[in-house]
């Protein structure tokens, strides 16, 4: 019980990081300005990890590795430490370390899409409530490119706009193929 309940804290203050050094690489490479609530905090709290990986990875384009390499990083620390607790005995060190980064990437991956889906979810229940929220067009930017493919295939019907709930079936259809 004890092992599940430090699994269980590890995994949900790194899953907490991750899903704040992902906010920053998804602003950055949308080129979403941090001057307003979302992004203040994420800068905030993300900045001890990133602001000493800036002066030694450089970005590529509009990718922030200062950002996504923490975050992947983390994942794979995750990976290591929560083994270690479970017991499991690392013959080859190497190899461990291999398959951590492997795994790593694979939970960034999982963790970008539930990010996504707590953004679209977040963003078409704010569309509701309040739509002129401070949050809202962060939250409408951050959604932007995934909901407009899909808005010029499925036109709205009778003024429910429909994209939210198709993007979050090929989400969960992806999260299904990474499993």
């Amino acid at each position: 019980m004890l092992t599940q309940m430090i699994i269980y804290l590890l995994q949900t203050v790194a899953g907490f990081f991750t899903m704040l050094l992902l906010v920053r690489t998804a602003m950055r490479w949308m080129r979403i300005s941090f001057v307003n609530q979302i992004g203040q905090f994420v800068l905030v709290t993300t900045n001890w990890a990133v602001m000493p990986l800036q002066r030694v990875l450089p970005s590529i384009g509009r990718l922030d590795l200062s950002s996504l390499v923490p975050a992947w990083l983390l994942q794979v620390i995750l990976v290591l430490v929560v083994a270690a607790v479970q017991g499991f005995g690392f013959d080859d060190p190497l190899s461990a370390v291999v398959r951590a980064f492997g795994i790593g990437a694979l939970e960034l991956l999982r963790s970008a899409l539930y990010l996504l889906m707590f953004v679209v979810i977040l963003g078409a229940v704010i569309s509701w409530v309040n739509p002129r929220a401070p949050m809202a067009p962060v939250l409408n930017m951050l959604t932007r490119p995934f909901l407009d493919p899909i808005r010029r295939i499925v036109p709205p019907v009778a003024n429910v706009d429909l994209s939210p709930l198709l993007l979050l079936v090929v989400v969960q259809i992806l999260l299904i193929a990474i499993a």
